[in-house]
């Protein structure tokens, strides 16, 4: 009987873990769903900016612009801008993306070339504090759901250490997300900016949907319809002074939808690692029943034996 005691104790406790890990997981779903809300809610500012990049560069052409964020130095210490989450509970997204830091970080030793961790994520954090490695500044407890003005903060201390010749290039190190059971470790360049990365691209919107109860990802890809300016346009500023204002915005606009895809990268990930924990939280319920009944019918047949033993004996 004690044994059978320890299976329904055993039952009990992997159905209260199940209830946990599918609540985490529709939290989780919930969260995507904001985050999509939040990109989408972001886009009309970030397709003015890039339409009113793209008809200075047209005008300009980038001839002869000597503008501080367009700067090419001799690389001699670049800084590595690292996100990661404050959570864990997520599969292996802190882990890849640490795992992938440190790969950029070896490489660059081997160059002869200095670097500095700048870190966001408290999982990525105490990763490297444990380690003797240099850490320009870290940034930790943030938004699940990131916001402008935590975008705008990290990219002004990236700015300052730029433009203060700390560093002299800035790498970013982010998740981007791939589907609802894959995300990729990539390391895109932030300081300086060059020409070819102010075009303007299609981009991909990832919408969350539900079907028989089951989770998937919708995408579609939305192409940017940019107005040019009537060619006889005059700006009452330079052309360059209007550039060099909205540089510090672009770089803005590109670390924030940077952290929105890091942040839905850990989510689907989070997502991804509730439902397998629930889904082998039923199997291993399906196989301690199975024990249970064994065990109680043997329990039943030993006691039945017990019995007729007993009346044969009288």
């Amino acid at each position: 009987m004690a044994n059978l005691k320890a299976i329904r104790d055993r039952i009990a406790s992997v159905k209260n873990t199940k209830k946990i890990t599918e609540a985490m997981r529709l939290v989780a779903a919930a969260k995507v769903r904001r985050a999509q809300e939040q990109v989408n809610s972001t886009r009309p500012f970030a397709d003015s900016l890039a339409e009113v990049l793209y008809n200075i560069q047209d005008k300009l052409q980038f001839e002869d612009v000597d503008l501080p964020l367009f700067k090419q130095r001799e690389i001699k210490k670049v800084a590595l801008l690292v996100v990661s989450g404050d959570r864990g509970l997520c599969g292996g997204y802190n882990a890849n993306v640490i795992r992938r830091a440190e790969i950029r970080a070896k490489e660059l030793e081997a160059q002869g070339v200095e670097y500095t961790y700048v870190l966001i994520g408290r999982k990525a954090t105490q990763h490297f504090q444990r380690r003797d490695v240099p850490i320009e500044k870290t940034f930790v407890n943030l938004e699940q759901i990131p916001t402008a003005a935590e975008a705008s903060e990290i990219a002004d201390e990236l700015l300052s250490l730029f433009l203060a010749e700390e560093v002299d290039k800035v790498e970013l190190i982010y998740t981007k997300f791939v589907s609802l059971i894959a995300s990729k470790p990539v390391i895109q360049t932030l300081l300086p900016l060059t020409t070819q990365g102010l075009e303007v691209k299609d981009d991909e919107i990832f919408r969350l949907t539900s079907k028989g109860g089951e989770f998937g990802v919708e995408r579609e890809t939305v192409t940017s319809e940019v107005r040019a300016f009537p060619r006889d346009t005059i700006f009452e500023q330079d052309p360059v002074q209007i550039l060099d204002a909205l540089l510090p915005l672009y770089l803005n606009n590109q670390m924030l939808r940077s952290l929105q895809e890091a942040a839905a990268s850990e989510l689907a990930a989070r997502m991804t690692a509730m439902n397998n924990a629930s889904d082998n939280a039923t199997e291993l319920m399906g196989t301690l029943t199975l024990s249970y009944n064994k065990a109680r019918q043997a329990a039943i047949t030993q006691e039945l034996s017990e019995v007729v033993a007993g009346a044969n004996a009288l």
